[in-house]
């Protein structure tokens, strides 16, 4: 029982893999549903969603925390988590090694492929040209570096990111599943009892993030939740005591959620700190 995740530029064919490896393995794969499935429980359109993690970021969103794409971000992470902790998953798409961070084993995958590869399956997913596909993903490879450098500040081609390194140039698809799968059957990519416990701690701590992020009161806070056993702790600055209460009551109401602590959360008024 193993969770792998699939990192790859533009058609480069993760996707495919991926798909080989749920046939083979039983496992479930995931990639585009995680978008969909955060953006009808949050409450936001699919397009938002991927408009948002596509994008080019503008020099304001630089500037300021308060952006729509570290929101969005909050729900794709509780919904990975949550599809994680069921333990069997394949997860090709948005930065899945990083969303899990270090809360379970996780067998991390680079794809590359050579240009001339990642044309011809540009052209026959999207149905386009070659001339068309070239600069498609050209385009998308610079988005998703400028993205994963704003929001990770890493190098999405650094090397020690992942476990093992595949150049589909020459090696099938088929080829590379059966390497992989035999990787699921090594004891460090099993999780433990220890582990299990972090990625349920994970995933209460991203549901928490995610809940306050699509309220409409607390949505502009970037607040720091931490999760132990199941105990949530929260601290950061809030406009008033309404505001406070507010956060306490959604916490509160969670499933999962033993014990609260908002002893660290203050208030502001313009840039005096109230304690």
């Amino acid at each position: 029982m193993s969770i792998i995740t699939i990192s790859r530029g533009t058609f480069s064919g993760g996707e495919k893999l991926a798909e080989c490896l749920a046939k083979k393995l039983g496992y479930n794969s995931i990639s585009r549903e995680i978008l969909v499935q955060a953006a009808e429980k949050y409450g936001i359109s699919e397009n938002q969603l991927i408009t948002a993690m596509e994008a080019k970021p503008a020099l304001k969103e630089r500037l300021s925390l308060n952006i729509d794409r570290f929101r969005y971000l909050s729900f794709i992470q509780a919904t990975l988590c949550e599809q994680a902790k069921k333990d069997n998953v394949v997860y090709d798409g948005h930065a899945g090694h990083l969303l899990l961070k270090d809360a379970c084993p996780v067998i991390k995958v680079k794809v590359i492929a050579s240009m001339e590869q990642r044309i011809l399956f540009a052209m026959e997913h999207n149905k386009i040209t070659r001339e068309e596909a070239i600069p498609y993903i050209k385009k998308m490879d610079k988005y998703r570096k400028q993205w994963t450098k704003f929001l990770y500040d890493i190098d999405w081609k650094d090397p020690s990111l992942y476990d093992v390194i595949i150049n589909l140039k020459d090696t099938s698809i088929q080829t590379a599943c059966d390497m992989i799968a035999v990787m699921t059957t090594a004891p460090e990519f099993k999780l433990t009892e220890a582990s299990k416990k972090a990625l349920a701690d994970l995933t209460l701590q991203s549901q928490v993030k995610a809940r306050l992020a699509s309220d409409n009161t607390t949505k502009d806070y970037m607040l720091k939740i931490t999760v132990q056993d199941g105990n949530v702790r929260v601290s950061g600055r809030v406009r008033n005591a309404e505001d406070a209460n507010r956060i306490k009551t959604i916490i509160e109401e969670m499933p999962g959620v033993k014990s609260m602590d908002c002893s660290c959360v203050n208030y502001y008024i313009n840039d005096d700190v109230i304690l």
